[in-house]
């Protein structure tokens, strides 16, 4: 009986909207994503670049009248909150024109709309039964183990890059170390047989 409300318990919880992804950004191009809120509706938005050049991007986010909300340039991550004033299409675009050559993986997570309570009762000024107050402590930490994962695998996943790129450069450099110290070992053994040929034909002359 005591799983069985458990169950209950957690199946009953509600929790924030939004959406998680990873997405590539070309050099000299911009992506925006769109999403309708209501008024008086709190959203977040967190997103970090994960690969690519200096690990920067340009953001901004608009309202429905295109208002600017947000604006920054060449950030490695940021975190932004607002309360919508109006109800409407709300957009957040990503700029990675000032790039040339170079492609950015960008990694975004928007949220809206307020968390409701776990249990009706928490709404309430009644106090909570151990059971329900242990359903709340177990949401709270799986909340704070969810956003630990996903904080572990960013720095997992830029931490692969930049190190894949290091060993791209060190297996370039050594290549190039390598080549010059054969066209170097070649260089010497042509010259000291350059000098023993010069004397070899002095001696017969002097014959």
């Amino acid at each position: 009986m005591l799983y069985l409300s458990l169950s209950c318990f957690l199946l009953n919880a509600l929790v924030v909207l939004g959406t998680e992804l990873t997405f590539e950004l070309a050099d000299k191009e911009k992506q925006c994503f769109f999403e309708e809120l209501e008024k008086n509706v709190k959203f977040d938005i967190d997103f970090q670049v994960i690969a690519g050049g200096n690990y920067d991007v340009d953001c901004f986010v608009t309202d429905p009248q295109n208002n600017v909300l947000y604006n920054e340039r060449k950030k490695q991550y940021y975190s932004f909150s607002h309360t919508t004033a109006m109800k409407g299409v709300y957009k957040v675009c990503f700029s990675n024109e000032f790039s040339t050559f170079t492609h950015k993986i960008v990694y975004l997570d928007f949220r809206h709309g307020e968390e409701k309570p776990l249990l009706d009762s928490m709404g309430a000024s009644t106090a909570l039964t151990q059971l329900e107050s242990s359903c709340v402590a177990i949401h709270e930490v799986l909340k704070v183990v969810a956003e630990s994962q996903t904080w572990y695998r960013l720095r997992e996943a830029q931490d692969r890059t930049k190190a894949e790129h290091l060993l791209e450069r060190v297996t370039l450099w050594s290549m190039g170390e390598t080549a010059l110290l054969f066209t170097i070992g070649i260089g010497q053994v042509v010259l000291l047989k350059s000098f023993f040929s010069d004397k070899k034909g002095s001696v017969v002359a002097t014959t």
